[in-house]
Order: C-alpha cells, then sequence, then structure tokens
C-alpha cells in the first residue's frame, strides 16, 4: 500500500528525498518486522485484556502433568495478535498487486478463521471437541486445492529457465508466458530465457536438479493435477496439523514458527534473485521478492507474540495461532517451490506428528494383539514426554528451540551441500 503510494506521490510531485525508499527490499522488510513486533507487543497486551473480559480462557484437562493446573482460565485465541501483526505489515509494504503476496494473504485468513472458528466453539461449549475434524480437514483442503491451481494457472508463478532446458523438459509455447528475452555473455555466448509455467521444483542435496511431477511420474501435463493436487493438499494438511500438535507448551510452537520463517525468508530473498539462484543452482523465480516481506512479518509476528506467550505464557495462541502458522508455512514452501524441505525445515513439527501417530497406532496393535494397549512413550505429542520424565517445561522448550536451529542450519546448507 504505501509502496504505491509513495509511487503516486512520485509521479504527482517528482523526485523529492526519500521517495524510492521502498523500492528497496532490504528496506521493506527491516519495516514489516518493526511493525510486526509494535503491533505484537502494543496491541497485543489490548487485545490480551479484551480476551480476559469477554472470558476467553483456556480449558484444561487433567493430563497429570506439572503446572498444568495454573494454565487453566489463560487467555486463549491469541492467534489473532499473530494474524493481525501479519496482515497490517504486509498490507502496508507489500505490493498488492503480486499474486504470491495475495495467495499468502488468503492462507492466512482463510486457516485462521478455522482456527478461530475452532476456538470459539469450544469456548462457548466449555470442551475441547471445537470445531468438528471434517469441517477442519475440509478447510485446510480446499487451502490446499486453492494454492494447487494458482501455482498451475496463474501467469504469474513462473520458472524464468534457458529455453533449450525448458524444451529439454517438454515445455511448449503454450507454458509460456511473455516474450523470449536473449542475453549475450562476456564469452559471446547467447542464452535464450523465458518464463514457463510448470510443476517444477528443486530437489535437495543434487546440483542444479529440478523435478517436475508430470515428469516423474510419467504422466501427461494436462493429468498432472491427479498428482499435484493431491501432493500439495497433503503438504497443507499434514503441516498445519503439525504445527497444531506442537502447541502444547508455553512459547514451543512460536518460537519454532519463528526460526522457521527465518529460513523461508532467505529461501524466497534468493529465489527471487536471478544473480543468486544461478549461482546456487536453485530456480529463478520472479515475483517471489515479496514473500521477503510476508516471511519477515510472520518472523517479527512470532517473535512478538512471544514477549506474552514465553513461560509463564499470559495467553495462548490456540487454534486460530497454530493452524493459521502451519499453513502459512506449508504455503510459503509451495509457493518456493522447497516443498520437498519441510521434513528437515520443519523436523520438530514432523517427530511431534510422528509422535502421536506412532503411539496410537501401536497402543491399537498391542490391544488387538496382547489384550492391553501398550504404549512407546509416556505421553504424546513428544514434549508431554518429557514433562512426565520430569523435566522442566522452559527447559524442553529451549532445547526444541535449539534442535530447531539446527535443522533450519542443515536446511540452509542444503543450498550448498549438493
Amino acid at each position: 500500500m504505501l509502496v504505491s503510494l509513495f509511487e503516486w506521490l512520485e509521479s504527482v510531485l517528482g523526485n523529492f528525498p526519500g521517495n524510492n525508499l521502498f523500492d528497496f527490499l532490504s528496506v521493506r522488510a527491516g519495516v514489516a518486522i518493526i511493525l510486526s513486533l509494535i503491533i505484537s507487543i502494543i496491541f497485543g497486551r489490548r487485545i490480551i485484556g479484551r480476551l480476559q473480559r469477554l472470558q476467553m480462557g483456556e480449558s484444561v484437562r487433567d493430563l497429570g502433568l506439572d503446572g498444568q493446573a495454573q494454565k487453566a482460565g489463560t487467555p486463549t485465541m491469541g492467534g489473532v495478535i499473530i494474524l493481525l501483526a501479519i496482515l497490517v505489515p504486509c498490507l502496508l509494504m507489500g505490493n498488492l498487486t503480486n499474486i504470491y503476496l495475495i495467495t499468502m494473504l488468503v492462507a492466512t485468513v482463510w486457516m485462521g478463521a478455522i482456527g478461530f472458528t475452532d476456538d470459539y466453539l469450544k469456548i462457548k461449549h466449555k470442551n475441547k471437541d471445537g470445531l468438528a475434524g471434517k469441517f477442519k480437514i475440509a478447510g485446510q483442503v480446499g487451502l490446499g486445492v486453492l494454492i494447487a491451481l494458482v501455482m498451475l494457472f496463474s501467469e504469474q508463478v513462473t520458472v524464468r529457465m534457458d529455453v533449450n532446458e525448458a524444451e529439454a523438459l517438454e515445455l511448449t509455447e503454450a507454458d509460456r508466458v511473455g516474450e523470449v528475452s536473449s542475453t549475450v555473455l562476456a564469452n559471446g555466448k547467447i542464452i535464450n530465457r523465458a518464463n514457463y509455467r510448470t510443476t517444477l521444483t528443486n530437489v535437495p542435496f543434487i546440483k542444479n536438479s529440478q523435478m517436475a511431477y508430470e515428469n516423474l511420474f510419467n504422466i501427461g501435463a494436462s493429468l498432472v493435477w491427479i498428482i499435484f493436487v493431491p501432493f500439495i493438499v497433503f503438504v497443507v494438511t499434514a503441516i498445519s496439523n503439525a504445527a497444531n500438535l506442537t502447541d502444547g507448551l508455553d512459547g514451543l510452537a512460536t518460537g519454532v514458527s519463528a526460526i522457521i520463517a527465518a529460513v523461508l525468508g532467505v529461501f524466497a530473498y534468493v529465489s527471487s534473485n536471478a544473480i543468486a539462484a544461478n549461482y546456487l543452482g536453485v530456480l529463478y523465480l520472479p515475483g517471489t521478492e515479496e514473500l521477503v516481506v510476508f516471511s519477515a512479518c510472520l518472523f517479527g509476528a512470532c517473535l512478538g507474540f512471544l514477549w506474552y506467550n514465553g513461560f509463564p505464557a499470559t495467553v495462548f495462541m490456540g487454534d486460530t495461532g497454530s493452524l493459521a502458522l502451519g499453513g502459512m508455512i506449508a504455503a510459503l514452501a509451495i509457493l518456493l517451490r522447497k516443498e520437498l524441505l519441510l521434513p528437515l525445515l520443519c523436523g520438530i513439527f514432523v517427530v511431534e506428528n510422528l509422535s502421536v501417530v506412532l503411539q496410537v497406532s501401536y497402543f491399537k496393535y498391542t490391544r488387538k494383539k496382547y489384550g492391553e494397549g501398550r504404549r512407546i512413550f509416556l505421553m504424546s505429542p513428544l514434549h508431554h514426554h518429557y514433562q512426565k520424565k520430569g523435566m522442566p517445561e522452559t527447559k524442553i522448550v529451549i532445547r526444541f528451540w535449539i534442535v530447531g536451529l539446527l535443522l533450519a542450519v542443515a536446511t540452509i546448507l542444503t543450498l550448498k551441500l549438493r
């Protein structure tokens, strides 16, 4: 919004001091982080007070965990703070004509609305059921389908590549968006490049290696939706639910999400810069610079929310925040064509989710085989297992953050480890 405002002022007034300030991506991203932090901290206190007056307190089931009783009545639905701290700076600092940013804004509101409805029903009926699972899944599937359709059909969502490479991937003129441009190298060689709509994605650990879903599964481009759309739906649903399961300790999901947002911001910058993308051997994705701004907003919002969500938390994000965070992270990775890195980058989310799957599956198997259910962990998700072992909540959270940082560094290193 401010970008458009300054462009209009420049057209009316001509050059004036600071008129091109917001032309710089680094400035917009930096200001976005600051605004997100300010909104989270300043307006967060007012929102928490409002939630307390409305008696939007958390109802806690007795799971026999230390410190659990003290959390009863703590305001929930604090994810509203995160959503506000993302949306407002994005609207101010972002280019609102960019399809990548528009898609992320829709994903944020979409998943936030599902989580908000779930939290509201939980509080209204004073139980943990909330929104029926089938409706949650339907919402997640709907978002996955929307993102997949944008990836397949939007003329702004393209990969810029050598025309010869595109022909080798069986991409035709129908897949090309815009005209072919020629570049003359220092040695006199001419390279023809163009933007193509394709399902091409980066393959980790293999230099200059990309994978197109239609080529991988040996199906025609007209049938790619049979594989691509369900896969995107799976990624969105899995990461969203995994983030939701991780939100069980003060500051755990928030801190891990902040780390992931920072890494995705790095990938967005690399993917949107032709020189960096070429040097690192990743896909050059024109227009994804706006995802740097969104990642900055997400990072700042998570850090700001930790001001109140750190132990002892004065507010919980609820499903309003956790479902939205998972959905946003999944959508960002998909749009940046880094979805194959999510098991590594979101390793904390994946392990937390896997611990629940293993626990439930093993319990059912042993109950059927031996007549009584047995457990792998003392309790799932995994963070509750460590609580049962007597580890303090703050130590669990900090150690999970450290592991999250290690995974983040390993994910960034995949840019060179090929």
